[in-house]
């Protein structure tokens, strides 16, 4: 058995989902979010450079040369599939995989809020799963995908970079693309997908305007859109997309997101009091309010809609946390901590609530 594959079956046994190789240190392996760094003597450079080359794939080699890193994937036969990120660290090769699983979770066993199913079986539109990095967004995505292959008989196509779960199709039909070995880049790829009869599209990240002009022309189509962006709130979806934008097409843009956009979904993970992790989980829906909202440019009001759009789904983080609390799922201290407003939990948590957001809203 190589070295390589050895150490990469070592880490599936013991349910690591990182592996990280730095020059003159042991092999690490993240376990349940902590570095455990391996009994073993440190790996020389030498070592950790022919461990470079043997993953490196040949069509990487040449950029590699001249960026100093590379982002693919390593099929480790028998083992599994694990996305790569090779770079340079004091003039050194360090290398950092992560472990794909095969497995996709569902919604009970992340613990997300029901309103997720309903989301997923949409029959076209944008939803947004969103977040900071690190938060599980891919993981949600994938939950998402993984119910509309049970459920659902649909043609999806994923295009992402990399690839970070793999599916088997059930009731769906299922063609994963990943950028750099199944297409040169997004956009091609994004150029082209509609031509292959997809009905639910899956973008693993929403880049730029390019992205979010071919996300739109797709749900405007009649095709349901999953894809991720990084915001720190579900109500901030609306103007990063913008931003994607000259302030002279944003108006045209609002107009669309308002036909065509469905939910934006934003989590956080939070420590629970059984050791794990709990998603508290932000949802913006595009009900009739929030549509009017986007119509008439009042993106202010946002937060405020999600705040009292509780009948249609909706929920804010201090909702969220609120919730968990209650469930005894996570401590009061966790919850003030990752509160959008720890005071208004606090109040909350006590029984108090105002009622503030309903008279903003009104005209």
């Amino acid at each position: 058995m190589s070295l390589l594959r050895e150490l990469l079956s070592r880490a599936v046994e013991v349910g690591a989902s990182d592996v990280h190789l730095v020059a003159g240190q042991p092999p690490v392996f993240r376990i349940q979010r902590e570095l455990v760094p391996l009994e073993e003597p440190a790996w020389p450079p030498e070592q950790v450079e022919a461990i470079a080359q043997q993953l490196l794939p040949a069509h990487l080699r040449h950029s590699f040369e001249t960026d100093f890193e590379a982002d693919f994937s390593h099929e480790e036969p028998g083992v599994g599939r694990f996305r790569v990120n090779l770079f340079r660290s004091t003039g050194r090769y360090a290398i950092a995989l992560r472990y794909v699983r095969t497995y996709v979770p569902s919604f009970e066993e992340l613990h997300l809020p029901p309103q997720l199913t309903a989301l997923s079986l949409l029959p076209r539109g944008i939803v947004i799963v969103c977040g900071t990095t690190g938060c599980g967004k891919s993981t949600t995505l994938a939950a998402m995908i993984e119910h509309i292959n049970q459920h659902s008989r649909s043609r999806i196509v994923t295009i992402e970079d990399p690839i970070e779960y793999v599916f088997s199709s059930k009731h769906s039909i299922i063609s994963q693309r990943e950028v750099g070995l199944d297409t040169r880049s997004f956009h091609s790829a994004l150029r082209h997908v509609l031509r292959q009869d997809p009905d639910v599209i899956m973008i693993g990240e929403m880049r730029d305007g390019e992205s979010f002009q071919a996300a739109l022309t797709a749900a405007q189509t009649g095709h349901l859109v999953l894809t991720t962006l990084h915001t720190g709130t579900a109500a901030q979806v609306v103007h990063r997309i913008l931003d994607f934008f000259p302030s002279s097409e944003r108006d045209s843009i609002r107009m669309a997101l308002a036909d065509n956009f469905r939910a934006a979904i934003c989590q956080r993970l939070v420590p629970a009091v059984d050791g794990s992790v709990r998603p508290a989980v932000e949802i913006l829906i595009n009900t009739p309010t929030v549509r009017k909202l986007l119509e008439q440019n009042r993106l202010d009001k946002l937060s405020s809609a999600i705040e009292t759009g509780g009948e249609d789904g909706m929920q804010t983080f201090n909702q969220a946390l609120h919730a968990l609390v209650r469930a005894g799922e996570i401590t009061e201290e966790v919850a003030l901590q990752y509160a959008d407003n720890p005071e208004t939990l606090r109040m909350n948590l006590r029984g108090i609530f105002l009622d503030e957001s309903r008279r903003i809203l009104s005209p």
